[in-house]
């Protein structure tokens, strides 16, 4: 019993831990990319929309998933430690980078056909509260139902049994995938590129917010090669990046004043 008790109080110290870790880097995402926004109103993507009135009812939903994801990583990181789970690969940093290049991969596969499984008619419940956020904010990455959150951040509770990835590429995919997705739910748009549209798989602000307003369109999370392999990609996404790339204004970064929405600071 005193061993049981032991490894239970040390699984609730990792959860916590990890908890209170993303719920500090939550808030302070939030706030530093919210301070950004207010300084480029231009670069807002739904030009008629605003989502910052759920603010909120973001936050207190947030708070909620945000244990549910932690207690996934918790669960893969307590199994590698114990053994139950396989032997965790050596890690180096001659290693770090394609091992952390293969986990966005199998993460992003992972969330793609577990965001399909969220769109379709019995699932769609546990996904709607998420949605209510037409427009979404810094605030909405998180707002997401709890049974949302087992679906799509389960990845780390079950890929510790399959692939051997060393705990901190599971952290550092955690982590990214934390800002990755903040600024993806941010509503304004700062990574228009040729990177961001094809023939690149890589992404920008745009193609997640474009799932927001259309609903049908773009699931994947890092890459747009599940989406654009089995025809889910918006075909309008493309030519927004490209537009955008042309007529955003240059972003600003002035401490002492924010720039009046729809004053345009061209270079």
């Amino acid at each position: 019993m005193g061993e049981f008790a032991e490894g239970l109080a040390d699984f609730f110290v990792l959860l916590a831990g990890l908890y209170g870790a993303t719920v500090a880097i939550y808030f302070l995402l939030g706030h530093g990319i919210t301070w950004l926004n207010n300084r480029n109103p231009e670069r807002r993507i739904q030009k008629n929309r605003r989502g910052e009135k759920r603010k909120a009812a973001e936050i207190r939903l947030s708070l909620a998933s945000i244990l549910v994801t932690c207690l996934s990583v918790a669960i893969g990181l307590f199994a590698q430690d114990r053994g139950w789970a396989m032997q965790p690969w050596a890690f180096s940093w001659w290693t770090a980078v394609p091992l952390f290049l293969l986990c966005m991969v199998l993460f992003d596969t992972w969330f793609y056909f577990a965001h399909r499984l969220l769109h379709t008619r019995y699932f769609y419940k546990y996904h709607l509260e998420h949605h209510r956020s037409v427009a979404p904010t810094v605030w909405s990455n998180d707002s997401i139902g709890l049974v949302d959150t087992a679906l799509s951040q389960g990845f780390y509770a079950v890929i510790v049994f399959i692939v051997p990835f060393p705990p901190v590429i599971l952290l550092a995919n955690r982590l990214f995938d934390q800002i990755n997705g903040t600024f993806g739910h941010a509503g304004f748009e700062y990574f228009a590129s040729k990177t961001a549209r094809y023939p690149s798989p890589m992404l920008c602000t745009t193609y997640h917010d474009q799932h927001h307003a259309e609903f049908k369109y773009n699931f994947a999370n890092y890459f747009s090669f599940w989406d654009r392999m089995l025809g889910t990609i918006s075909p309008l996404y493309d030519r927004r990046v490209e537009t955008f790339e042309k007529e955003a204004p240059a972003i600003s970064l002035k401490l002492d004043e924010q720039v009046p929405e729809g004053r345009k600071t061209r270079p």
